[in-house]
């Protein structure tokens, strides 16, 4: 079993607080996505879990074994970096023998572990080249294939795509995702980009200011945020929010310019606020164009146009509706001016509330 097990885990500069109390499970052979903006812990938490940084406290545990004063060359774990960190002056072939070479592994079996990384990366034609003789792509898989052929109980990435231009990002994904897939190895992986966390992980772990958010699914953290940050953070173009104030009865919500009805899931916790203040979250895929019909019950909002921006597919609008700004996609061939004034259609089934002073999820 190779379950890593993070248990309020705590990480301090001096003063400074990187990650405060983290409590986390990733099961055996799962890929677990740490996401979030730069500067939220996410790459300290995989350091720590390497060895590479002390924890100030708590523990971790990786399979059934405490780790928190295990030498990182002990815990059974290899790491992929940002950068590919291959030795310029050795070929492929000895770069990925490099580390099986200083653990006095058989040659045969180096060999026959050299050979097995190459052919799944497909690199075995790369195998006599230097470093400066591949290309961004061809370096990464290296780099790769230097963990593989450790066969460690754990893959740690941190952001190893963030090098590569974005058609090569998509397609290093694929292969990753694939490649666990296929090796069932317990992988934790860190990216800052969400739409990478959403595409790759069976579960992603959300954190901000060195706190976890939300873990959850993909589709559980896209279609049931825990608060706002999670639902501001997860989704491309980002949700909308709407900020208003609870009308006596919790029936509506009173925004800048119109109102909204509030949907009857929410209505046991909105019910006894009148004044609260409240912010509805609306994807930008619920907000319809004029003229299209909705699924369900749907209201009418009057917007402002203030940015287009043309996809080939679609054109994602930016408006005003009132004070807030409102995102949603439109057919390119009807694609509006700046300036024009619309009457968008919000799909209510769909909203989301959250409370505006501790940004929790209502419902």
């Amino acid at each position: 079993m190779s379950a890593v097990v993070l248990k309020q885990v705590v990480k301090r500069f001096g003063e400074t607080r990187v990650i405060e109390g983290l409590d986390l499970e990733i099961l055996d052979h799962e890929f677990m996505v740490l996401v979030g903006p730069s500067g939220c812990g996410k790459s300290t938490a995989l350091r720590m879990i390497a060895g590479l940084e002390e924890i100030t406290g708590g523990t971790i545990t990786i399979g059934d074994r405490v780790v928190n004063d295990v030498p990182p060359k002990d815990r059974d774990i290899a790491m992929v970096f940002q950068s590919y960190a291959l030795y310029p002056h050795m070929s492929v072939r000895e770069n990925l023998a490099f580390g099986l070479k200083l653990r006095k592994t058989p040659k045969p079996e180096i060999e026959k572990l050299v050979t097995e990384a190459a052919q799944i990366l497909e690199i075995t034609h790369l195998l006599d080249r230097k470093p400066k003789e591949l290309s961004g792509g061809q370096r990464q898989r290296v780099a790769v294939g230097r963990a593989i052929v450790r066969k460690p109980s754990v893959f740690l990435f941190d952001e190893p795509l963030s090098n590569l231009d974005a058609k090569l990002r998509i397609q290093m994904r694929a292969e990753i995702k694939k490649l666990q897939a296929r090796l069932e190895t317990t992988t934790i992986y860190v990216t800052h980009d969400q739409v990478e966390a959403m595409t790759m992980g069976h579960r992603i772990a959300i954190l901000s200011a060195g706190v976890l958010q939300q873990v959850g699914t993909p589709l559980e953290v896209y279609e049931k945020p825990a608060n706002l940050f999670v639902a501001g953070f997860i989704g491309t173009p980002p949700m909308n929010f709407v900020h208003g104030t609870l009308a006596e009865g919790g029936a509506s919500m009173a925004a800048s310019g119109f109102a909204l009805p509030v949907p009857e899931r929410f209505r046991k916790q909105t019910a006894g606020r009148p004044g609260a203040k409240i912010v509805a979250g609306i994807r930008p895929e619920n907000v319809l164009e004029p003229g299209k019909a909705p699924r369900g019950e749907a209201v009418k909002v009057p917007v402002v146009v203030e940015i287009a921006e043309p996809l080939g597919d679609e054109v994602i609008v930016h408006a005003r509706a009132g004070e807030d700004m409102m995102v949603f996609r439109q057919d390119p061939h009807r694609m509006p001016a700046i300036g024009d004034r619309l009457e968008v259609q919000v799909e209510l089934d769909a909203l989301h509330l959250f409370d505006a002073e501790s940004e929790r999820r209502l419902d």
